[in-house]
């Protein structure tokens, strides 16, 4: 182990930090059914209790990310759901409005024709960001499922002008210090249109809302030939990435846990943001985090193996030699150049994570140690209980 490269991924590993979702500890499914496990969160306590598990035994994630109508109920204190995320060790992160579930939003919400779902969609905007300065949390994130089935079904046009008008008044209501992320999807609810079905779109909605809106990227949410890292190079330019949803897929969407089905990719995508901060000399401020519904694995394991997965794709991308690679890419000196990539992406940097890990008082290894500490064989039994008094079966995919 060099001491160099020692201190390159421990300068790494100290500022990356990344989000987890409060709907990746409940029950999920597809839209075909949810399957149930008896450790799985009920309410809002219960998620924050197993993210704040997720934080002690990896160190990176104190911030929770929430899903207003699937967290916050009618009437529900948001100052003491903030006490539960001390408790836990976390605190309340991105805020998540709900603009897809209400049967009005069949049609859309932002782009809706009718200009009172339009009015509703706002008015639920405007609370969540207040929702927000109570809870101290910097993020608003904002995914739309707005589209059309059929050509000839909706004016494109008319509905992209809706979308500016409601963004401006969204944007209008942030505090100084409050992010609006537009995250984009190219297909899903809807399959003939989307309304924010690329970049692209996303940018520009961004710039005209204002210049507190950021352009969020889901990596699960583009076509499989699609270079992500090249879109994350040019928002970076544009001081326009706001943020991440990490998680991995197969086709063109998401929900697989990190690195599962191509590791090399996301390395890539840290490879970009550190080449732009060795460039810049400055680390860009971009929201790291997770947004994956673990259908089938076990809810807490699969964070911690989500987590932990980014931390070492990060660390390994610290290793390239930024200096180095401008040479060769000047010289165009391809094969030396892609060389440097895979080298990095290839070292084993267990030993870097394990020396980090023991400097911050933290198991060697999280997954283990969270094994070991009985707690899903507890919550399991008590959660299964408390289901059977509450009534709760499976239902819908996510509410």
């Amino acid at each position: 182990m060099k001491d160099q490269s020692l201190s390159q991924v421990v300068k790494a590993l100290d500022e990356f930090q990344i989000e987890t979702p409060s709907w990746g500890y409940a029950d999920t499914g597809t839209r075909f059914g949810k399957f149930l496990q008896d450790a799985a969160a009920i309410d809002i306590e219960d998620k924050l209790a197993d993210a704040g598990q997720v934080n002690h035994f990896t160190g990176i994630c104190p911030n929770v990310a929430v899903h207003v109508l699937w967290d916050f109920k009618k009437g529900q204190n948001a100052k003491e759901v903030a006490k539960i995320a001390r408790r836990y060790g976390v605190k309340i992160g991105a805020i998540n409005p709900n603009l897809f579930q209400d049967q009005e939003y069949k049609y859309g919400s932002f782009g809706n024709p009718d200009p009172k779902v339009r009015q509703q969609a706002l008015k639920h905007v405007y609370d969540c960001i207040e929702l927000g300065k109570e809870l101290d949390s910097e993020l608003v994130s904002l995914w739309f499922a707005d589209g059309s089935n059929y050509p000839g079904q909706s004016n494109i046009r008319e509905r992209k002008a809706y979308f500016e008008q409601c963004l401006k008044k969204a944007h209008q209501k942030l505090s100084k210090k409050q992010i609006l992320l537009v995250e984009y999807k190219p297909f899903e609810p809807a399959f003939y249109h989307t309304d924010i079905a690329d970049w692209g779109m996303s940018y520009l909605f961004s710039k005209k809302a204002g210049p507190q809106a950021r352009v969020l990227v889901d990596t699960g949410h583009h076509y499989v030939a699609q270079n992500i890292e090249q879109i994350v190079a040019w928002l970076l330019d544009e001081n326009m990435l706001g943020g991440f949803h990490f998680n991995d897929r197969r086709y063109a969407d998401d929900d697989l846990t990190m690195g599962s089905v191509d590791p090399y990719q996301a390395f890539r995508v840290f490879h970009e943001i550190q080449y732009f901060a060795f460039e810049k000399g400055r680390a860009p401020k971009i929201a790291y985090m997770i947004d994956q519904s673990h259908n089938d694995k076990a809810k807490i394991e699969a964070m911690l193996q989500t987590v932990t997965t980014a931390q070492e794709l990060y660390a390994k991308a610290a290793l390239v030699d930024h200096k180095q690679l401008s040479v060769y890419q000047r010289r165009g000196q391809q094969v030396d150049a892609e060389e440097l990539l895979r080298r990095a992406f290839f070292t084993d940097v267990a030993p870097y994570i394990k020396t980090w890990r023991k400097k911050n008082g933290l198991p060697v290894d999280p997954l283990q140690a969270y094994r070991q500490s009985g707690y899903e064989a507890r919550v399991a039994k008590e959660r299964k209980a408390r289901r059977i008094e509450l009534g709760i079966s499976g239902g819908s995919s996510y509410a």
